[in-house]
């Protein structure tokens, strides 16, 4: 098959990544071994390919970037997840991080509201063999209602607050990852719901684009990573 001929030519690469990770204090085996099985090259513009599995953040265009590999790593230990859950990620961008979400969650719904990125997106994940991800499009804000509630709730942009709508869908003794933005910083927080309440914690100040959509900013105004 090409696509895992392409893919295990760039093996290495991915071990070696894989191994930057471990150095980086990841220690879920599981997202490791995610990050060694996806073909991260397939995600990100041709021209940056020889790039791919550097420990670097990359443009994917429209003013995103693919995030760097120990971020989303880190992103993804905050989840937790078993490998049973349904998770609903709020910015598909590349598509990379919903194919990493594949190798460690049962269902994985994606939601991104510019339309040329998620087919972009939904094209990489069928040639890498991703294609069990659900690509949407629109304003995810709103989160998706049809597959709710989710037991893990990803947004890879910042909002100026979190969006009641993905609190609604997410399960009792779900966890929600969402930066933040608090006096003109971002602060990635991590909320899991308890019946009624929902326990916050601060995992640190990171950078993001700005979550744009009804419960988000009204516009794009400032850049920064993705994770997707």
């Amino acid at each position: 098959m090409e696509v895992g001929r392409i893919a295990d030519s760039y093996g290495g690469y991915r071990s070696r990544l894989v191994e930057v990770l471990r150095a980086n204090g990841i220690e879920d085996l599981a997202i490791l071994r995610a990050f060694g099985e996806v073909p991260r090259h397939l995600f990100v513009p041709e021209a940056l390919r020889r790039r791919a599995y550097e420990d670097v953040s990359l443009p994917i265009g429209h003013g995103q970037t693919i995030s760097q590999p120990t971020t989303q790593a880190k992103y993804l230990e905050s989840l937790r997840l078993s490998g049973t859950e349904r998770v609903l990620e709020v910015g598909t961008g590349s598509g990379y991080q919903a194919a990493l979400l594949t190798k460690v969650a049962a269902q994985v719904v994606t939601i991104e509201r510019i339309a040329s990125l998620a087919g972009s997106a939904r094209n990489a994940l069928a040639e890498a063999g991703f294609s069990t991800a659900t690509v949407l499009e629109g304003d995810g804000s709103l989160g998706w209602r049809p597959f709710a509630p989710y037991d893990a709730i990803l947004v890879a942009a910042a909002s100026p607050d979190v969006p009641e709508p993905l609190l609604r869908q997410l399960k009792d003794g779900g966890r929600l990852v969402i930066p933040v933005e608090v006096r003109g910083t971002q602060i990635l927080r991590l909320l899991v719901r308890d019946g009624s309440k929902y326990v916050t914690s601060e995992m640190g100040e990171v950078q993001f684009v700005p979550l744009v959509g009804k419960y988000g900013y009204q516009e794009s105004v400032k850049r920064g990573d993705t994770l997707c």
